[in-house]
C-alpha cells in the first residue's frame, strides 16, 4: 500500500510539474508575439492611447483650413463669409462632471453652444444630454466610444459606432431627435481618412471639424490664461468654430471660458449653434 502510495504522490509531481512547464511556455510564448507584435509600427500606432492621437490630430489647425474645411462649406456653409462675424462654441468628448460648470457659464452669459458628445459617457450622465438641450445648445454625434483603434479599423466600422452613438441619442432625448451632424474624433482632414469621409457622408451624415481652438488637448491641465492666448492666436476668420473639450480633466477649460467669451464679444462677435 505504501508503493502504491509513493507511485501515486510521485505521477502527481510529475503532472504538476509539466502543468507548469506549460504554463510558463504558455505565457512566453504571449509575452514574446505581444513584444513582437508592439514593434510592428502599423500595430504599434493602433495601441497608443486615444488621447494621445487625439491630442496631435486636434493640435494641426493649418491642416484644418484646407481642402476639407472647403468640403465642409458646401455642406454647412458655416465658414463662408458673409459680413458678419460668428462664433460657433463647440465642446468634444462630453459629458462629464465639467459640463455642469459650462453650460452655467453659457447660461449665465445667454450664449449657447455645441456639444459633439460620446454616447457611452451620454448613456451615463444623461441627465447632462437633457439639460444641454433644454438651455438652448445642441448636441451632436460624437462616436459611441470614442476609441481610435475600433472606430478606424474600417469604414463600417467607423459607420455603426457613429449609427450607435444617435441611436443612443435618440433614447436620451426622443424620436424626434434627428440630427445628423457628426464629428470626427481628432477630426476628419487627411488622406487616411478620405474612405471614411466617403462613407460617413453616403451614410446620410455631415460632418465638421474647427478652424480654431483653445488648445485644451495639448496636456490635461493648461491653465486658463495659456488657453485664452491660444484661443487668440487661432481666431483669426470671420466665421470661428472653436473647439474646446468638455471632458473629465479640463476643469481650466471651464475656468478659462468666460475670458474666451469676453475677448470675443470685444472683438465683435455674437454666438450661434451649428
Amino acid at each position: 500500500m505504501r508503493r502504491v502510495s509513493s507511485r501515486k504522490i510521485n505521477n502527481k509531481k510529475k503532472l504538476i510539474t509539466v502543468f507548469s512547464i506549460m504554463i510558463i511556455l504558455s505565457i512566453g510564448f504571449f509575452v514574446g508575439y505581444k513584444i513582437a507584435e508592439y514593434q510592428n509600427p502599423t500595430v504599434k500606432a493602433d495601441i497608443i492611447a486615444s488621447d494621445e492621437i487625439m491630442n496631435d490630430r486636434e493640435e494641426k489647425t493649418d491642416q484644418v483650413i484646407s481642402q476639407e474645411v472647403d468640403e465642409q462649406m458646401e455642406v454647412m456653409n458655416v465658414y463662408k463669409p458673409d459680413g458678419n462675424k460668428i462664433a460657433y462654441l463647440t465642446f468634444d468628448d462630453g459629458p462629464s462632471n465639467v459640463t455642469p460648470k459650462i453650460l452655467d457659464i453659457l447660461k449665465k452669459n445667454n450664449i449657447h453652444a455645441s456639444f459633439f458628445v460620446i454616447g457611452n459617457l451620454a448613456e451615463a450622465r444623461s441627465d447632462l444630454i437633457k439639460r444641454e438641450v433644454q438651455e438652448g445648445n445642441k448636441v451632436y454625434n460624437h462616436t459611441y466610444t470614442h476609441v481610435y483603434k475600433d472606430l478606424y479599423s474600417s469604414p463600417q466600422s467607423f459607420i455603426d459606432n457613429v449609427n450607435k452613438c444617435n441611436e443612443t441619442l435618440k433614447n436620451i432625448l426622443g424620436a424626434s431627435y434627428n440630427s445628423k451632424i457628426i464629428r470626427f474624433p481628432g477630426g476628419s482632414f487627411g488622406s487616411n481618412l478620405a474612405p471614411y469621409r466617403d462613407a460617413i457622408s453616403k451614410a446620410g451624415y455631415s460632418y465638421i471639424d474647427w478652424n480654431s481652438l483653445s488648445g485644451d488637448s495639448e496636456s490635461k491641465s493648461l491653465p486658463p490664461d495659456k488657453l485664452v492666448a491660444r484661443l487668440k492666436q487661432t481666431a483669426k476668420s470671420q466665421h470661428l468654430v472653436i473647439l474646446m473639450h468638455d471632458a473629465s480633466g479640463k476643469d481650466t477649460t471651464a475656468q478659462a471660458l468666460q475670458s474666451i467669451i469676453d475677448y470675443l464679444i470685444s472683438n465683435g462677435y455674437t454666438f450661434k449653434t451649428l
